[in-house]
């Protein structure tokens, strides 16, 4: 069902995916789907959860790829990777737009923080561990750079050259991961 939903809610978006279409697409009985869930809302918070979690996956690869490149340049490569990722319109519709909208921000950085949100807090306490970034307290200033991520993404995204808007959002995010140093 996560994975029918998923395709839907990324083609058409919440509001254009009634529980009839979900139903059919994965082949189970609106009995199953209310089962499993209390209505399309959890549902929804289900595939977000699903989206986070590969983009979890995808951004730790790379991070972790970067090998001992350091803070700065582990976390640029990220970035990019997310700024990527952000082309897809399951993670542009699913994590960006309807997101917030549909679970509310609460809600919404609930399923966030062990995914993306704590990947960034984990990276910014070994950053500041290893002094390579200045000590500063953790949780807000994850948040800002997780804004900083989103809000990249969603420019990128609008833009009627993607390619140059990703390039200049690299360079002010390189500016900022370096204004961030010990």
């Amino acid at each position: 069902m996560i994975d029918a939903a998923r395709r839907l809610f990324a083609a058409h978006g919440f509001s254009g995916v009634g529980t009839e279409a979900v139903v059919r697409s994965a082949s189970v009985s609106r009995g199953a789907l209310y089962h499993h869930f209390a209505d399309k809302t959890e549902l929804f918070a289900a595939v977000l959860e699903d989206v986070e979690r590969e983009v979890t996956q995808l951004l730790s690869s790379v991070a972790l790829a970067s090998g001992d490149a350091g803070f700065q340049a582990a976390t640029l490569s990220a970035y990019e990777a997310w700024l990527e990722m952000c082309e897809r319109p399951e993670i542009q519709r699913i994590v960006l737009v309807d997101g917030p909208s549909v679970l509310g921000w609460i809600r919404w950085r609930e399923i966030c923080q062990p995914n993306v949100l704590g990947l960034i807090q984990a990276v910014l306490a070994q950053g500041m561990a290893s002094g390579e970034v200045s000590s500063q307290p953790v949780v807000p200033l994850s948040h800002a750079l997780i804004a900083v991520a989103d809000e990249a993404a969603m420019y990128v995204a609008s833009s009627p050259d993607p390619a140059t808007a990703r390039r200049e959002m690299l360079d002010v995010v390189r500016q900022l991961l370096s204004s961030l140093a010990a």
